[in-house]
């Protein structure tokens, strides 16, 4: 501190402790020298804490050299402080401001490059493409007009539909989709029928070619006529590939039956062990326990000829299950079963839970109830 002018500095307070066979005198000299002295204690009768200013520091130093007291530094505080410490790190603010400047610079450049494409539309080829127009990592922002390297990509890949480009941070990130081609229509003028995939409820009937059999409400079979393949009136019809839509309520169902109430076995946390060497079917024992549990699972672990043998005792405990929760957790697991053989196109419009009690079993039993189209083409054969 001796290096510093501490006259300047007026805002930084000092607090010490002072302990002195004749404390009063070294007061007395404080005020005398106008020294100001705040929140002063007494600690006990040699020794008084207090407050000063550090631009004082100076002379109290000389004045307790005087009084023969010794001066302790307790506790310090003020902005006075903050600018001597800073004085002596400057090395380390001027290292934080240059790191922080050259992380900025370094922020102003583009560093990697993420491609996102579609099948056809190799990620190498769009970096190759982006390379010809000058875009490669350590290319700075500023030079970096994402509209033009859009329209660009657009030029160089005929098979581009679609790109984005957008500056991520310190990557560029290029999403691409591939163009398209639309399409081909396929006519079947072969003569067919509509008839039914699975069971169901007739809800509505579209016909686009060929004649309904089949109305609202009708109840339908696996392979029943839905859609006839003939049009015209009754004196001059004629056979057409039947084409539309029936839509019809499905059911599908599947049901689980658990245990709720019995009794289950349970490993006591007791358990014992053998080792021994399995030769011909003989065993012979490096280590024999005494086996005095009445009910036990046994399992055996082979290394190479070494067995060894743990055996832990069990016992029946009764148990019960929440009949709720047990139909909630079964409901879902059936839903999740059933739910992976249903068509996509089928909108699930109800669910039906019912649940029985068998013994000590509970049955649940789950439909669920869907609205799809069941027609499907059937080829008419007139031999």
């Amino acid at each position: 501190m001796a290096s510093i002018d501490l006259s300047k500095f007026k805002s930084g307070i000092i607090t010490i402790e002072a302990q002195s066979l004749n404390i009063e005198k070294f007061i007395n000299l404080l005020w005398k020298n106008n020294i100001d002295i705040m929140n002063i204690k007494r600690i006990n009768i040699t020794t008084l804490m207090m407050d000063i200013r550090l631009k004082d520091y100076h002379k109290i130093s000389s004045i307790s050299k005087k009084t023969k007291t010794k001066i302790k530094i307790l506790n310090r505080r003020g902005t006075a402080f903050l600018i001597i410490k800073a004085k002596k790190r400057t090395a380390l603010f001027i290292g934080v401001f240059i790191f922080a400047g050259i992380i900025y610079y370094l922020s102003t450049f583009i560093w990697s490059i993420d491609i996102t494409g579609e099948r056809a539309l190799a990620p190498f080829e769009i970096r190759q493409q982006l390379s010809t127009i000058g875009i490669k990592p350590g290319i700075s922002k500023k030079n970096i007009n994402v509209n033009k390297i859009e329209e660009k990509l657009y030029e160089l890949n005929p098979n581009i539909m679609w790109t984005k480009v957008r500056i991520a941070g310190p990557k560029l990130e290029v999403t691409a989709t591939e163009r398209q081609s639309p399409p081909s229509v396929i006519t079947d003028d072969s003569i067919c029928d509509l008839v039914a995939k699975k069971d169901g409820q007739i809800i509505r009937v579209y016909t686009k070619a060929g004649t309904a059999v089949v109305k609202k409400d009708d109840i339908v079979k696996k392979g029943q006529l839905l859609v006839k393949g003939m049009q015209g009136d009754e004196n001059n019809p004629y056979e057409v590939h039947a084409d539309g839509s029936v839509i019809a309520r499905t059911f599908y169902e599947q049901d689980k039956t658990v245990e709720f109430k019995g009794t289950k076995t349970l490993r006591t946390g007791k358990m014992t062990s053998n080792i021994y060497i399995n030769i011909k079917n003989n065993r012979l024992y490096l280590k024999k326990s005494v086996n005095k549990f009445n009910k036990y699972d046994t399992i055996i672990d082979k290394k190479g000829l070494i067995c060894f043998e743990n055996i832990y005792e069990t016992k029946e405990v009764p148990f019960e299950l929440n009949k709720q929760d047990t139909i909630e957790n079964a409901k879902k697991e059936l839903e999740d079963k059933i739910t992976l053989t249903l068509d996509k196109s089928t909108k699930v419009v109800d669910k039906i839970v019912n649940s029985s009690v068998e013994n000590n079993n509970l049955v649940i039993r789950l439909i669920l109830i869907g609205e799809e189209n069941i027609a499907v083409p059937q080829e008419v054969n007139n031999n």
